[in-house]
């Protein structure tokens, strides 16, 4: 019986660090200072905004639209910090990408070192439309439970997104993956979007579950693709898709075995 008392006393213990409370404040005050954001076995509260839409703001001129003021309406935000997500929740928005109506710009955050978000559950939005990842991404395991995007994103160095699971529809449209990406074991509850995607070093669908609809209209593909056992429940649009010089279908019945 006292054993028992005490193994449930450390899981108790195990649980409240498991579940500690960060606030999003304090990480961006991290990245401002130079420092490195390193976070695990964390719950992050508050909006996690990238961009740092609301010091940029203040010092913007004042625009009515982006097409009669000339010149770019897309402010920028270079983050050198190396950014680090373990097993952590995310219970508000992660923005890299805001458009704020109001004032006509759009706010973009890039990433000049590693970018993990392993284990992590995203249970609001999260945005990382344009962002460019100059160093090793890592969004393995990871839960996206709400609107996500990574549509126009550029990716230069390793990447991966396996084990990822989408909750709403997913879109990678227009996205550049410079070296070979796996999404192996993800699973896409909704619609999955990777029209006009680049994927300059291979891909691998190794096991994925699509549970909707599969667009991977225009898509260029180079180097490895792998579909291995990669199952879609409804329709795959691959219309002018180019898989090393192939038609979607040309490449299915060279492959088949």
């Amino acid at each position: 019986m006292k054993n028992t008392i005490t193994f449930i006393a450390v899981l108790f213990c195990l649980t409240i660090h498991a579940q500690k409370i960060v606030n999003a404040s304090d990480i961006i005050q991290k990245i401002k200072n130079g420092k490195s954001v390193e976070v695990s076995n964390a719950t992050i509260s508050g909006v996690l905004d990238f961009t740092f839409m609301n010091d940029a703001l203040p010092k913007l001129p004042k625009r009515k639209s982006w097409w009669n003021n000339g010149g770019s309406n897309t402010i920028e935000k270079q983050i050198t910090n190396k950014i680090s997500f373990i097993n952590c929740t995310f219970n508000d928005n992660v923005l890299a990408y805001i458009p704020h109506e109001k004032s006509g710009y759009t706010f973009v955050a890039n990433f000049e070192s590693d970018v993990i978000f392993k284990n992590c559950n995203f249970k609001q939005k999260a945005m990382f439309k344009y962002s460019e990842f100059e160093r090793n991404t890592d969004f393995s395991n990871t839960k996206f439970n709400d609107d996500s995007t990574f549509k126009y994103a550029k990716f230069e160095r390793n990447i991966t997104f396996e084990n990822t699971f989408f909750e709403e529809p997913a879109t990678f449209k227009y996205s550049e993956f410079k070296q070979h990406v796996s999404f192996k074991n993800a699973v896409f509850s909704e619609s999955a979007t990777f029209k006009y995607t680049e994927f300059k070093e291979g891909v691998s669908f190794k096991n994925v579950n699509f549970k909707e609809d599969l667009n991977i209209k225009y898509t260029n593909v180079s180097g490895d693709f792998n579909i291995t056992d990669m199952n879609v429940a409804y329709e795959i649009d691959s219309k002018y898709t180019n898989i090393n010089g192939k038609s979607f279908n040309t490449y299915l019945l060279n492959n088949k075995k």
